[in-house]
């Protein structure tokens, strides 16, 4: 049910991500799904690819300071209130939502949403209970 993602130290300068964009596009990794949170230095920037083990072996060998996360893909119902329903639960048990970020893509009816959790074995439980689909990691790489 973990998904990986692949999260990136980029320092903020020109040019730079147009780089590791066009390295991985080189290498025929292909982006599902992306977040970039920056400051005036450096750049987080987290991607969901296609094959995230050869993204991360060809970024480390490339010199780029990446590391391999475990997320989830959930599937929320694409009406108001499902994602705060499902916020909520996993707040009332005590978990915290470390980042997310929505994907492109929709699951069927329902929107897609990439999520980091603190704990996420024992989230991943709670959405099962709530009955709130998720996606495997080979399901969202093949969208």
């Amino acid at each position: 049910m973990k998904v990986k993602q692949l999260s990136i130290f980029l320092e903020n300068k020109s040019g730079r991500l147009a780089a590791l964009s066009r390295a991985l596009a080189e290498q025929n990794i292909n982006i599902r799904a992306l977040s970039l949170a920056d400051t005036a230095d450096f750049g987080i920037l987290r991607l969901i690819v296609d094959d995230p083990e050869k993204g991360y072996a060809f970024l480390k060998k490339e010199g780029f300071a990446v590391r391999l996360t475990d997320v989830l893909a959930v599937r929320v119902p694409d009406r108001p209130g499902g994602l705060a329903e499902i916020l909520d639960a996993i707040h009332q048990r005590g978990l915290n939502v470390e980042y997310m970020y929505a994907f492109v893509e929709k699951a069927g009816d329902d929107a897609l949403v990439i999520v980091r959790i603190d704990d996420p074995d024992n989230a991943i439980g709670i959405l099962q209970e709530m009955g709130v689909g998720l996606l495997t990691g080979d399901e969202v790489y093949a969208l």
